[in-house]
């Protein structure tokens, strides 16, 4: 019989050697005709299938939503290709050593999908939300798990189907050593999630326009499901571990269950409330799939599995899309570093990080905080990353460059005191004539 202990059990066979940490790196584009940018649907000629049916012709192996019917991703080794609710195509990275091989992999990725696109009419673009159309524009996949999860979205948010169709993020895994180091790296996270959605922030316009926000993708998470959603005040409490986040996570509503190709609606439930009623009727490998799939559907800023995931960056373009992975890596795998970083934000307190949480997606960089402008604490974590990734020392095939490289161009925009977002701004007032539409020359992929 499953039992609560068993489900806090899944984070600790998370637990790597110190040795042995590896980076993982997901990241999102929107997929959008060449001819006239509309987002390209799942059937059409061209479309979202022919996409991932070419992809299954240079190794990728089809997975399929119902019945070998449809399909939905694919598989290649250890990387994944997955469809987000709007047609988003999102790559899910192995496992790697370095930024030098996750960088690697993007760009592998990227130009296959180029590639396809040269035959398919279709161009890539990165950014937090699509910068022309509105959500009646963007067309629905046919996943089972997203007609559960829209319709229960406009219960419990107004923006949920926004965050949906309309936005792209760039999400980097992190490993965990004990379950010490875990609780100390999720705290960071938590503390420095906010100056990293201010440093990548990519998406300030809605529908044409220059919305109020630097990250209008932020925006619309901070409305879409309260319950799952956000920061988790409880990690900073004494005595926070493995067992606290699982308490939180079987205390949260579920979306489904997956059997025999179908997914159940289970939204009038918690996990707790499903597993006091069927830990004694079921299999216990399959309760713990079920709980597998739950934690997926949790959207903190940054997540627990057997693994850290940060989620609070907007995609970005192909510039700053290693620069991601790396801001954190120089943060997170360095006991110095971290310890610097320790010291700077250990007297921040749950209603600074709230303050920070709500502030940077209208005001991005130049948010005030602590009576200084954000940027300093940009350039500030920028430099201690950058000191972490000089002390890891992991050098390029050519053993050129360490992995600091992967920063240049988000240096040249700290030094600047320019986010992605500010920069999109200047050019749409001063070189664009106030038009959005050079975004789909000068910044896709």
């Amino acid at each position: 019989m499953i039992k609560k202990n068993d489900l806090t059990e899944y984070f600790f066979k998370g637990i790597k050697p110190k040795t042995n940490l590896k980076i993982g790196v997901e990241h999102e584009k929107f997929i959008l005709n060449k001819n006239n940018f509309k987002p390209v649907s799942y059937e059409e000629h061209n479309g979202i299938k022919n996409i991932l049916e070419q992809l299954t012709t240079i190794g990728w192996t089809p997975l399929y939503d119902d019945n070998q019917q449809t399909i939905i991703a694919l598989k290649r080794g250890k990387e994944s290709i997955t469809l987000e609710p709007g047609g988003q195509i999102e790559l899910s990275g192995a496992p790697l050593d370095n930024i030098h091989e996750t960088c690697e992999e993007t760009t592998n990725h990227l130009k296959e999908l180029k590639k396809i696109g040269n035959e398919l009419n279709f161009i890539l673009l990165g950014m937090g939300v699509e910068p022309n159309q509105s959500l009646d524009d963007i067309p629905w996949m046919p996943k089972q798990r997203y007609d559960i999860m829209k319709k229960y979205m406009t219960q419990v948010g107004t923006l949920g189907h926004h965050m949906m169709k309309r936005t792209c993020t760039n999400q980097v895994n992190i490993d965990y050593s004990s379950e010490e180091d875990m609780v100390e790296k999720l705290r960071l996270m938590f503390n420095l999630e906010s100056i990293a959605t201010a440093m990548f922030a990519n998406s300030p316009f809605d529908q044409g326009k220059i919305s109020k926000y630097k990250s209008l993708r932020s925006h619309f998470w901070h409305h879409t499901d309260s319950d799952r959603t956000g920061l988790l005040p409880f990690v900073f409490e004494n005595g926070f571990s493995f067992e606290k986040y699982t308490d939180y996570a079987i205390n949260v509503p579920m979306y489904f269950i997956h059997r025999n190709h179908k997914y159940i609606d289970m939204t009038k439930y918690t996990f707790k409330e499903y597993l006091n009623e069927n830990s004694n009727n079921q299999d216990d490998e399959i309760l713990l799939k079920d709980w597998e799939d739950h934690l997926t559907t949790l959207f903190p800023q940054v997540r627990l599995k057997q693994y850290l995931e940060i989620r609070s960056m907007d995609a970005c373009n192909w510039d700053l899309i290693c620069s991601q992975p790396a801001f954190w890596i120089g943060i997170l795998y360095d006991g110095e570093v971290i310890d610097n970083v320790k010291e700077i934000t250990e007297s921040w307190t749950n209603e600074d990080r709230e303050y920070l949480n709500k502030t940077v997606p209208q005001k991005g960089l130049h948010s005030t905080f602590k009576e200084k402008k954000l940027i300093s604490f940009a350039q500030e974590f920028f430099e201690l990353s950058k000191k972490g990734l000089k002390k890891r020392n992991r050098l390029s095939k050519n053993g050129e460059f360490d992995e600091s490289i992967h920063m240049k161009d988000l240096e040249k925009n700290l030094q600047n005191g320019c986010s992605p977002a500010d920069s999109l701004i200047n050019n749409f007032i001063s070189n664009w004539n106030k038009s959005t539409m050079p975004i789909y020359e000068e910044m896709i992929f």
